[in-house]
């Protein structure tokens, strides 16, 4: 698995005077280099990890960059297991842990710095002069607190892991895929999907620093919202794009960036799930919907929604419905408690907004009818569920077994949002005019606690009658630069 050279293919062929001249002349200062503060976080990880698979190689991948046009790439983020598990932010990297007589050791495989001991570091883009100073080996190892060793030992690794003892997280590096496979091409796909639930299930309960690391994403994001808010017009349309932009300024000041793709849609947009395009204006009168979340720069990230009255009220309907899902939200976070399923949380929601579209006139049948297994009518105008896991990524936890997560129960640690909401599509001829092009998502993250749940974006108003209060009070702050 030896490292390629990556050129573009605009690159010169340069002159053996210039390579010459080159490769002299350059200082080598060191690189000041502590362990970081969450080391201990990560080795606990691992051991949990290492508990689970005794005497068996696992490897968990980073992933690789993705190109996004030409020669151009999108930003990395590292896979999320992957950092999980090592704190490592480099693509191509490999954790790898090799069984031993009390457990496993832990070795992290990965580049080599392209130092100025090679052409590589002024003719690679992975190059130093291309991407600025990178850590060495040992630097990487004092930093991460793991053994790290070259990406080109790791095939060597793998060919001497046992057939039918090798578990590898797939999908995220299609050359480990390979490798794997071609040491071992019988292997049962089963196994490998054992590890991505066994690593989901470790995440479900968040300890207190990750916790703090919420916390700080979501106080982040609290503070973006009132950034757009400050610059949302009552009087006049904005571009969506602007409000995206606003926002996205705040994470990449405070944080690593978003969490996922901003959703700013105004009007009829606010009833597309995963308006993303971003594309259209607000419209005094309308209501805007933004779902949005800061990624902090540990990645454990926020995901928050509201709506609000782009002139600054709400109309009677608009408030209607808006209330209803406020009214479901609630009945949510109430019902939230160790113990507790994470279905019932579901129906308990659903069965709120199915009461709500009964009073508007709505359902076509009696509530409970509606409720029922073999009807769920309702679902035409709340489309999605309750909520989901929330951590490292905004769907956390997404490989867990069912019984541990969508059929299972809650427990203290967990953290999730709740987000029902009701959508009337503007070409849904079954709503009323005025009702069609009404989208409401109310959308929080919550900590279950011993007793109950505590709502971690709590310093973003909820209802109705707070939401315009807010709204006000932001706009005549005025705008605002993140400091």
């Amino acid at each position: 698995m030896a490292e390629q050279a990556k050129t573009e293919s605009h690159d010169p062929d340069f002159p053996e005077a210039f390579l010459q001249f080159m490769r002299s002349g350059w200082r080598e200062d060191p690189l000041a280099v502590t362990p970081l503060p969450e080391v201990p976080n990560y080795a606990k990880r691992r051991a949990a990890l290492s508990e689970a698979f005794p005497g068996e190689t696992l490897i968990i991948p980073s992933g690789n960059e993705k190109v996004r046009a030409n020669d151009t790439d999108y930003p990395f983020r590292p896979g999320s297991d992957f950092f999980y598990l090592t704190g490592d932010r480099d693509p191509d990297s490999v954790l790898v842990l090799l069984p031993t007589g009390s457990g496993h050791d832990a070795v992290l495989f990965t580049r080599e710095r392209n130092s100025k001991e090679t052409d590589r570091f002024f003719r690679d883009r992975n190059g130093e002069l291309w991407i600025g100073r990178t850590h060495t080996l040992a630097e990487k190892s004092a930093e991460l607190g793991v053994d790290t060793a070259s990406l080109g030992q790791l095939g060597t690794v793998l060919a001497g892991s046992a057939p039918g003892r090798t578990r590898v997280l797939r999908g995220l590096d299609a050359n480990v895929d390979r490798a794997v496979l071609a040491y071992e091409p019988n292997r049962e796909k089963p196994r490998d999907r054992e590890l991505a639930w066994v690593i989901s299930e470790l995440k479900l309960v968040k300890d207190e620093w990750e916790i703090g690391q919420l916390q700080a994403a979501i106080d982040a994001t609290v503070r973006g919202f009132e950034d757009v808010a400050r610059v949302l017009p009552a009087d006049r349309p904005v571009k969506e794009r602007l409000l995206e932009g606003v926002f996205g300024l705040r994470a990449r000041h405070e944080g690593n960036d978003v969490g996922y793709s901003s959703i700013v849609g105004s009007g009829p947009h606010a009833t597309i799930l995963h308006w993303v395009r971003n594309t259209g204006v607000t419209t005094p009168g309308e209501l805007l919907l933004m779902d949005m979340g800061v990624e902090g720069n540990n990645l454990y990230t926020a995901d928050v929604t509201r709506t609000v009255p782009v002139n600054g009220t709400f109309t009677p309907l608009q408030r209607q419905v808006y209330d209803i899902v406020h009214a479901s939200q609630q009945a949510g976070m109430d019902a939230i408690r160790p113990g507790v399923k994470f279905k019932d949380i579901h129906q308990t929601c659903m069965r709120v907004l199915a009461e709500g579209l009964n009073d508007l006139g709505l359902l076509p049948v009696s509530v409970d009818e509606a409720m029922s297994e073999n009807s769920t009518v309702y679902r035409r105008w709340t489309l999605h569920g309750f909520g989901h896991m929330l951590g490292i990524d905004v769907h956390d936890c997404s490989n867990a077994r069912k019984e541990s997560y969508r059929d299972g129960e809650l427990k203290e640690g967990y953290v999730l949002t709740v987000e029902p909401g009701l959508y009337f599509q503007a070409e849904d001829d079954l709503v009323p005019a005025e009702l069609q092009g009404v989208g409401v998502r109310i959308e929080d993250d919550v900590l279950v606690t011993s007793d109950g749940c505590r709502n971690l974006s709590a310093g973003l108003p909820r209802s109705s009658g707070e939401v315009e209060q807010w709204l006000a009070s932001q706009r005549e702050a005025g705008p605002r630069l993140p400091v």
